[in-house]
């Protein structure tokens, strides 16, 4: 595995020269997004998206982002191009927006886990940018992390999480949004948020009008139309619980009873956790922008201090709040 260190405000050429060719040539290379760090492979590749699947262990009914350099460049991959995608890009792209579209044939149906769409994204960090237009392909890039485990925002995060299943590691220092895109689906007859996320509804209406939700959730095995939709996702290793503002003096006093039982127990805390036994304790930020930043790394750092529970604060129920709220309730979900 190659580590390169690439200045977001200066990225060196060679470097991504360097990458550029490995995904070219059908390796993986994780770099950084704006939302989390991406796993990319060559999109139209079969047997390199393929291997992303492996180093993953991902279900084959997850499908895959495509990352593409401009709007121009992904309506090349979209076999229908509606005057919502269009007003959509202009208004958040390059950014943290997903748009699901009927795919082009050229899509290899695993990127699509079978299905006749496909999603496709612009980023906005440089170094994705930089090196998007450098290799000159589409490239498939779900989070790179082992699958359903808590999304990497820094490179130690990736090397930490999949070592030497990675070619190369490009490494532009933390993602800002902190938290994957908002996936929003132009596939069917009204436009669908499939996944909440930075971009929030009350962002989009302006732009299309109403946003509908899914109807029904997929069986357990059956083919997902966006990615972030698994029960189980962006869990840590210690067992996560939500603490609703009305339930806090309870759980709070039954963790630290915990804690005397030998369990170790963290938060992530929007206000004082009351008791000294439960840390270690992160202050998290009082608004969703900056708590989406802060989210991962700090259950990262929970994890890596050996906590065996994990309370967290409920955030609010508003739609600036809901891309958290997805996150949390997806990592607190017990395992099938």
């Amino acid at each position: 595995m190659i580590l390169l260190h690439i200045d977001p405000a200066n990225p060196d050429p060679e470097a991504l020269r360097q990458a550029a060719r490995v995904l070219r040539g059908g390796g993986l290379v994780a770099f950084p997004t704006e939302t989390v760090y991406g796993l990319g492979a060559h999109a139209l590749d079969p047997a390199a998206v393929g291997r992303i699947y492996q180093a993953k262990g991902r279900p084959g009914y997850n499908p895959l982002i495509v990352h593409v350099e401009d709007a121009d460049a992904a309506r090349a991959l979209a076999s229908a191009w509606p005057d919502e995608a269009e007003r959509l890009a202009a208004a958040f792209w390059p950014g943290p927006l997903t748009l699901v579209l009927p795919k082009h044939d050229s899509i290899p149906d695993s990127v699509t886990a079978g299905l006749p769409s496909v999603a496709l994204r612009v980023p906005a960090h440089p170094v994705a940018h930089a090196l998007l237009r450098e290799a000159g392909i589409p490239v498939a890039a779900p989070s790179a992390n082992r699958s359903t485990e808590v999304s990497p925002t820094t490179a130690r995060h990736v090397a930490r999480s999949l070592g030497e299943r990675v070619d190369v590691i490009v490494d532009g220092g933390p993602c800002p949004v902190g938290i994957e895109s908002t996936v929003l689906s132009l596939a069917g007859p009204r436009p669908t948020l499939l996944r909440p996320g930075s971009i929030s509804v009350d962002d989009l209406r302006p732009v299309i009008g109403e946003v509908a939700l899914p109807s029904a959730a997929p069986s357990a095995t059956a083919a997902r139309p966006s990615p972030g939709m698994l029960d189980r996702h962006y869990a840590p290793r210690a067992t996560v619980r939500i603490v609703p503002p009305g339930e806090r003096a309870r759980m709070l006093a039954e963790a630290a009873a915990g804690v005397d039982e030998g369990r170790r127990v963290g938060g992530l805390m929007m206000m004082h956790a009351d008791d000294p036994r439960i840390k270690p304790v992160i202050r998290m930020p009082d608004d969703p922008a900056g708590y989406a930043s802060r989210l991962y790394a700090a259950l990262h750092q929970l994890d890596d201090a050996g906590c065996d529970v994990i309370l967290i604060d409920q955030p609010p129920d508003t739609p600036a709040w809901a891309g958290v709220r997805d996150r949390l309730r997806r990592a607190a979900t017990e395992a099938p």
